[in-house]
This record gives C-alpha cells, structure tokens and sequence, in this order.
C-alpha cells in the first residue's frame, strides 16, 4: 500500500477530501497530517479518520528534524495541501518528484510568496482574467516554479466577486486533486 503524508496550515478541506478518497481502497492511504499550526483545522479533520497528526514548528522544518519524522513514515508521495511555508531544500532532495502542491491559480499566473488564499483570488478579479483555475505541481527550491504536473480552468464572469472565484476554485480542488494523486501513485 502506498504512503501519503500530507502538510496543510489551515483548514483542511482538501487534506480531508485527499483522506476520505483513499480511505477505503488497498492502493494507498495518508499516513499523517503535518502542519506548522496548533490551531489549525485540519487537526480536527484528520481526527475524524484516525490519521494522526504531528505539528512541527518552522525551526523544526529548517534544521532537519521535521525530515528524520517524515523518513520514519516513509512516505511515497507528499502533498501539500494549503500549506503555507518554503519546503526548505534537505526535504526536496530527499524526496525528488514526490513532493507536489495544489495551487488555486493557473500558473505561473499569480504564483509566487504571498500569493495564497484570498490574496490570488483579488488578483485574479483585479486583473479582471475571463478564466482562473487550479495547479498541481511538483514542488522545486522556489515558490510555484516546479514543473506542471496538471491544470484545470474554469471561466470567470465579469459580476464574479474573489468570494466567487474561490468557491469555483475550490470546487475544482475537490473534483481533481484526489485523482491526480491517484494517478500519480500508478506512475
């Protein structure tokens, strides 16, 4: 059986969806939940599925302790999902191509430090874009930059507010970031 770990910072609507896909098949299943926040959501979601959960702090994550946990869980794929921080370069190289992240923008529209949550979806309205969408990529040394795994856009109106654009967004997440983890896992 196949070995997910997820990191997520907030909510963790997308971690919860990721958990419930694979939570009744032989192929694979998300061994833990990381996150940097003590408050977060996603805790409580994971709880819900018995996927334990470890927080870390961002010191941790840097100095390589966090990467001895995650060699532990021995991992075969990593997925971030909602989470917020740089995944520094020792984790990188541990873990070539195993480490993808779902971005709420088509990139490299709107990718980049700072560029998460609500912020993109003000841009995207800002710059009034006919279109937005989600990407899932692999992660790389530098924000949003590592190479396209898969990307799905959706139309915008021009009456669509950033309130708007996040619930297409995140209607998107939910329908295709499971199955591109499937996928994936067939590779």
């Amino acid at each position: 059986m196949k070995r997910i770990v997820v990191f997520a910072s907030g909510s963790g609507t997308n971690a919860e969806n990721i958990i419930k896909y694979f939570l009744n098949t032989s192929k694979a299943k998300v061994v833990s939940v990381l996150t940097n926040n003590p408050s977060a959501k996603v805790i409580e979601r994971a709880s819900k599925y018995t996927v334990p959960t470890q927080i870390f702090s961002k010191q941790e994550l840097n100095e390589g302790f966090l990467l001895q946990k995650i060699n532990l869980l021995e991992p075969d794929l990593i997925v971030l999902a909602g989470f917020l921080l740089k995944v520094p370069q020792n984790l990188i190289d541990a873990y070539p191509n195993k480490i993808i992240n779902i971005h709420p923008a088509l990139l490299p529209k709107f990718g980049g430090k700072g560029m998460y949550g609500m912020h993109i979806h003000e841009a995207v309205v800002a710059n009034k874009e006919k279109e937005t969408g989600i990407t899932i990529h692999y992660v790389n040394e530098n924000y949003d930059e590592g190479a396209v795994i898969f990307q799905k856009s959706v139309a915008l109106l021009e009456e669509d507010t950033p309130v708007i654009v996040a619930e297409k967004i995140h209607k998107l997440e939910q329908d295709h970031f499971p199955q591109v983890i499937d996928t994936l896992l067939n590779d």
